[in-house]
């Protein structure tokens, strides 16, 4: 009976598997058709693998700025998030003050509003303030909707921790910051990790603010780049397909570097709260 099941298992984890890498493998598969051949056989396999459609795409969308647009938003908003995410959550997680309950709620609740119900009144603010068309005016949004997760994800985590930490710190002479850089953010590594990864992830393959948002040419990150490969009237599949497995791979990568951390820190922010 434990062989049976040990079967049953196992088998329903390859099929979800198989289902779960299809479409990436079908995404890498019809990167290498023409038009022509993905009207045909869009499930099947290029009758002739066109290597060329890559560096076309590149050179088509200009990826090289749209990369370079993306890493600046991306990475700028992450290291906000990742600052002031874990200030907060230290405070929030190893301190005794009043109303913290209120205050933890009022990062939270963050997590509960659809951050595209924003955009119009976000539009006005960038307007009023002149950061339209700048990189602060998809940071700054980036990092405000990245926070919540942040400071819950955090702030569980950290909440782990046992105060004997603390004390024998300040023992030795450690003041409070030297406690948060050198022991909390170190400790942390799992949880930081996660919170990359969510906030990073966000970022690079938002479509909608980068949309309203930025204009200029020279700003306009990836999927806004992708997005020129269709006109209203067709769309050139084999670019933009190529387009976005050049998009997709330093995801995946950064994935797979802190693939561990991340399995971690999601299981002490889900468990440990």
């Amino acid at each position: 009976m434990g062989r049976s099941k040990s079967i049953i298992f196992w088998t329903i984890l390859m099929v979800y598997g198989i289902f779960t890498l299809y479409p990436f493998f079908w995404l890498i598969v019809s990167a290498f058709k023409t038009n022509e051949d993905f009207y045909s056989h869009p499930f099947g396999l290029p009758a002739q693998w066109n290597i060329a459609n890559f560096s076309r795409a590149w050179e088509t969308a200009k990826l090289d700025t749209a990369f370079a647009n993306s890493l600046i938003v991306s990475i700028g908003s992450l290291i906000l998030t990742l600052f002031i995410g874990a200030l907060a959550s230290f405070i929030l997680a190893r301190f005794q003050f009043r109303l913290k309950g209120a205050v933890f709620a009022f990062f939270v609740v963050g997590m509960l509003i659809p951050i595209h119900s924003t955009l119009v009144p976000l539009f006005i603010l960038m307007k009023q303030i002149s950061l339209l068309n700048t990189y602060w005016a998809l940071i700054l949004p980036y990092t405000a909707f990245a926070l919540p997760t942040a400071i819950f994800v955090l702030s569980a985590y950290l909440m782990s921790f046992p105060k004997e930490i603390e004390e024998a710190s300040f023992i030795d002479g450690t003041g409070l910051w030297g406690l948060f850089f050198r022991i909390i953010l170190p400790m942390s590594l799992p949880a930081l990790s996660t919170v990359t990864i969510l906030s990073f992830l966000h970022a690079w393959n938002d479509f909608s603010f980068a949309l309203v948002f930025i204009s200029k040419t020279s700003l306009k990150t990836l999927p806004l780049s992708i997005a020129n490969f269709s006109d209203g009237y067709q769309t050139d599949y084999g670019l933009t397909l190529a387009a976005m497995v050049l998009s997709v791979l330093p995801t995946i990568i950064l994935y797979l570097v802190f693939q561990e951390q991340v399995m971690k820190g999601m299981t002490a922010g889900a468990v440990k709260g």
